[in-house]
């Protein structure tokens, strides 16, 4: 098997700016007397949910004005990349006592928290859509599933109360970033989930919130506006958390992985939309690409004893999420009496059989583009790939290559291998809610430049490698 492996080794920068909102004006508190709260943006209770059965849209395909090229050329490191000697000490003055020179942000202008570019605008609308679907998933399991349900899945009043809590904490996350994009910021829409069942709640929920956080941190190193992305930070890492806790419901290892993967916007955007049902008439439109679903047909299945001996054990493409209609009470792991082999919620649960693991044969199936997605199916799914080559496996720090094999161009199927790749040493870089691409190439990139594979992306998928 032919693998190639593109790591990065490389430190984030950090935005040195001050942390202080937009939506109120800053003050300094000297006494215990009350003070303004400032208002959250206006939400309500999403009475509809289920699949779009409105009119066909009158407006069709993502947000776009003139297109300069066909796709991002592909340039060296700018200048001066390698310039600054990395030997522990000072090479310029110091602008102020126990301050080193540099830094963005660092000059003692005051901090603007609005987006500074469509970029901006973009990203963080994809990240507003994203709230919003938090804030109503997480209060339609509660309504959804009797006592009784969640009762017999282990989770009790005080956890169902966190899942509540956390969805208080996405009314913040819509404030803020609603506050940053202004009075066009997308509202709250109806959506349609592909769950039956509280197990499945779970395992969709802790997908969904893992390409949450991911699509986050793929475009926050790039945003124009240093403060945005500091709100932006401050709230996603909250989300990260969330991923963590719905991991711990379904009865898996927190954080199996060293590194949280990031993804760029139209891999978020794809994996989002298609579980939203209808916008508001003038809802702001998003610029990104829907992606044709990818179906893993095996997808490793965290309800079972054995996850790894699944097949066709899913609701559908892009999130893959679990289903547990043919699996018999004997093969669910929440009931299995051994220790070893139980996923009933917990802090932590270290299961002896994987999910899934190196040399695992992957069968795979993907749609073909054309498809209508997202709000009031107004969305189109695209490629521009006639016939995948690779399988991308994109977590950690890595994006990883295998081959795909069989390929039938008329049935959109094919099969690959697990690759056996590591990000350090007893890091095995495909682990956890990762990401798993078709492409027609198997170009280098890695976290900062993963963008650069979008044209060559024929579909995608959640993949559930740990």
């Amino acid at each position: 098997m032919r693998l190639q492996n593109a790591g990065l080794l490389a430190l984030s920068n950090v935005l040195l700016v001050q942390a202080v909102p937009r939506l109120y004006t800053p003050t300094t508190t000297f006494s215990e007397a009350e003070t303004v709260t400032p208002a959250v943006v206006p939400q309500t209770n999403v009475t509809s949910h289920g699949p779009f059965t409105g009119p066909p849209a009158t407006t069709t395909g993502a947000l776009s004005t003139t297109v300069t090229a066909s796709s991002i050329p592909a340039l060296p490191p700018a200048p001066n990349s390698f310039n600054y000697t990395a030997d522990g000490k000072l090479h310029a003055p110091q602008p102020a006592p126990f301050t080193p020179s540099g830094g963005i942000g660092t000059n003692g202008s005051a901090p603007v928290y609005r987006v500074q570019s469509d970029f901006d605008y973009q990203s963080l609308a994809l990240a507003l859509y994203q709230e919003w679907i938090e804030l109503d998933l997480f209060h339609w399991g509660l309504q959804n599933f009797t006592v009784e349900e969640w009762e017999a899945n282990g989770i009790n009043a005080e956890e169902r109360f966190l899942i509540e809590y956390m969805a208080d904490q996405e009314i913040g996350h819509a404030t803020v970033i609603s506050n940053m994009l202004g009075p066009q910021a997308p509202k709250q829409c109806t959506y349609n989930y592909p769950v039956s069942n509280v197990r499945e709640f779970i395992d969709f929920n802790q997908k969904l919130t893992r390409w949450g956080e991911a699509g986050v941190y793929g475009f926050l190193p790039h945003l124009n506006s240093g403060p945005a992305a500091q709100l932006l930070l401050q709230s996603i890492t909250v989300e990260a958390r969330q991923q963590l806790i719905f991991r711990q419901f379904g009865g898996q290892f927190p954080m199996p992985e060293w590194h949280t993967v990031g993804i760029p916007q139209s891999w978020a955007w794809s994996l989002l939309a298609p579980y939203i049902s209808s916008c508001p008439s003038n809802q702001t439109r998003l610029v990104w690409q829907n992606f044709p679903a990818l179906h893993i047909i095996n997808q490793p299945n965290p309800a079972r004893i054995n996850g790894s001996d699944a097949w066709n054990e899913t609701t559908g493409g892009w999130a893959n999420t679990l289903s547990t209609q043919n699996i018999s009470r004997s093969e669910l792991c929440l009931h299995a009496r051994n220790k070893t082999l139980d996923c009933a919620p917990a802090i932590s649960q270290n299961r002896s059989i994987p999910l899934s693991y190196p040399g695992r044969q992957v069968f795979l199936k993907w749609d073909s583009p054309g498809q209508l997605v997202g709000p009031n199916n107004s969305y189109v799914t695209s490629t521009t790939v006639r016939e995948p080559r690779f399988a991308a496996w994109v977590s950690q720090l890595n994006v990883t290559y295998s081959p795909l094999l069989n390929v039938s161009t008329r049935d959109n199927t094919a099969y690959t291998f697990q690759p056996n790749a590591s990000t350090w040493d007893n890091d095995p870089a495909i682990n956890g809610t990762m990401f798993l691409a078709l492409t027609d190439t198997n170009l280098t990139v890695t976290p900062y430049n993963l963008t650069m594979l979008n044209p060559h992306v024929a579909a995608l998928a959640v993949y559930q490698a740990g």
